[in-house]
């Protein structure tokens, strides 16, 4: 585990953080792969692990009038996938699709949130580092609806 315990300390989510958190998460930790077109996730089922993405493409998608998925955000390298995992009901709110082969640290989210419900300095940790996530990820979403909104010139 001690590669993978490295592996996680580079990763942006946990950058800065102690070894023995990285020792903690990396107990709760895999390695994955997701080829090309391959479903991670949808919406409503349950949220029991979230992902590092260290290699390839995800897009997140919600289901339009008709049954069709609209892209509404694409994750790569050093992005978070899922942040469901954290908040009950633990249901995922969007379905995931790997736009390319996509390698990532899949963390399981059981394991994690039991352990932050025993040391409750890591799960402040990580709590902070997720809404800190969920900022950026909003804040890129207003100015994508600034852009497609927008008046066009005249």
């Amino acid at each position: 585990m001690e590669g993978l315990e490295r592996i996680i300390l580079r990763q942006p989510l946990f950058a800065g953080l102690a070894p023995t958190i990285a020792s903690l998460v990396s107990g709760c930790a895999r390695n994955v792969r997701f080829e090309h077109g391959q479903v991670l996730f949808q919406e409503g089922a349950s949220a029991d692990e979230f992902y590092l993405i260290r290699q390839g493409v995800v897009a997140l998608e919600i289901q339009a009038p008709g049954g069709t998925g609209a892209v509404i955000s694409t994750l790569g390298i050093g992005d978070v996938l899922g942040v469901s995992w954290l908040v009950p009901p633990y249901r995922w709110t969007f379905d995931a699709r790997a736009l390319e082969a996509t390698h990532a640290i899949g963390v399981d989210a059981r394991c994690l949130r039991s352990k932050c419900e025993v040391d409750h300095d890591l799960g402040y940790e990580l709590l902070k580092r997720v809404a800190a996530q969920l900022v950026r990820r909003l804040h890129a979403s207003r100015l994508q609806m600034l852009d497609v909104y927008r008046s066009p010139v005249t």
